[in-house]
């Protein structure tokens, strides 16, 4: 895996420096109290962030800036995928139960499959937007959006688009799904693992369980760390199937290697036990290196480029939400 660093210089700095400022920024102001209710992750809100700014400043300014902007949108960006691992551990499947993990499996096989699909063949997508709203909402929002954008290569403003279905219906389910428990008949681990199986991002599976109850909420937490341990997997079957389908938008597929890295943070995670603080600092600053790609990467969309992508990509992932909270229901019904 090869990281390429650009030459030290005004451009590269400032650049790099706004990211990162920019992604401190956003990690704050999810802790503050006003995001308590929305629960809107870091990485949401630096892309926002970022999407803002880009679309505001002197276009003459954010020239200056590429430099720094795409080492962040890249090599920070593979970085942060790399240390999401130490969120991990083998021994959380373990934990979960091998039905659990069927329920995972099946919901990020199906949403994957019939989500491209529909995106492609009914809806007139192109494979790109398809597969990356297809892998927000099936597997871990934001971060599977970015990851899985590392794979095939795809253009800012589609990665933007996909991020903003995670944020729209992710946002639904942290108040719908309350909601449904009183008329679901599930015990609260049942429901712990409904909501895990099925809700976007990890913070909103999160809020979703705890208005309900500890217990709903830390099955949630774990049923979706495991949705998020079989992104690697899931990268590297897409990095295949794209390698032979000879499909990139840049004419080139380059083999994921930061997933086996990836991979390699959560095995050690099983066997080495790393003292709980520094686990703290490694996941804060995984969060801001994320937070720093997301904000360089909602600099470099447009809202025409938002535009002219309509209403399609809504539409899809609407479809897939439906799926989610219905199929994940009798998934869960019949299996847990």
């Amino acid at each position: 895996m090869s990281f390429n660093f650009p030459r030290t210089g005004r451009g590269f700095l400032s650049g790099a420096g706004l990211c990162a400022g920019a992604a401190l920024l956003a990690v704050y102001a999810a802790q503050l109290p006003w995001n308590r209710q929305i629960q809107l992750s870091a990485l949401t809100l630096a892309i926002l962030a970022g999407m803002a700014v880009g679309n505001l400043a002197p276009a003459k300014a954010l020239g200056r800036m590429h430099p720094g902007l795409r080492f962040s949108q890249q090599n920070l960006l593979r970085l942060g995928i790399i240390l999401y691992g130490v969120r991990l551990s083998v021994r959380d499947l373990a934990n979960l139960g091998p039905r659990a993990l069927l329920v995972d499996m099946t919901v990020i096989s199906g949403v994957l499959g019939i989500g491209y699909w529909l995106g492609t063949r009914v809806l007139g997508l192109d494979s790109d937007t398809a597969l990356l709203v297809s892998a927000g909402s099936g597997i871990c929002g934001a971060a599977a959006v970015l990851a899985t954008d590392r794979v095939i290569e795809s253009e800012s403003h589609k990665v933007s688009v996909a991020v903003a279905t995670v944020v729209v219906f992710g946002t639904a389910a942290m108040f719908l799904y309350p909601f449904l428990y009183l008329h679901s008949g599930f015990t609260e681990r049942q429901f712990g693992v409904y909501t895990g199986a099925t809700v976007h991002e990890v913070a909103q599976a999160l809020a979703a369980g705890r208005a309900v109850s500890q217990a709903a909420s830390d099955t949630a937490v774990i049923t979706k760390m495991l949705r998020v341990l079989l992104l690697a997997p899931v990268l590297l079957i897409i990095g295949r199937l794209r390698k032979r389908s000879g499909a990139s938008a840049s004419g080139e597929i380059r083999h994921p290697w930061f997933v086996f890295w990836f991979g390699a943070v959560i095995v050690a995670q099983s066997f080495v036990k790393l003292p709980s603080a520094m686990r703290s600092v490694l996941i804060d600053l995984d969060t801001v290196l994320l937070s720093s790609a997301m904000f360089a990467l909602g600099m470099a969309t447009r809202w025409n480029q938002l535009k002219t992508a309509g209403v399609r990509p809504l539409i899809l992932a609407l479809i897939i939400f439906t799926g989610l909270v219905s199929g994940g229901w009798i998934l869960t019904r019949l299996l847990v």
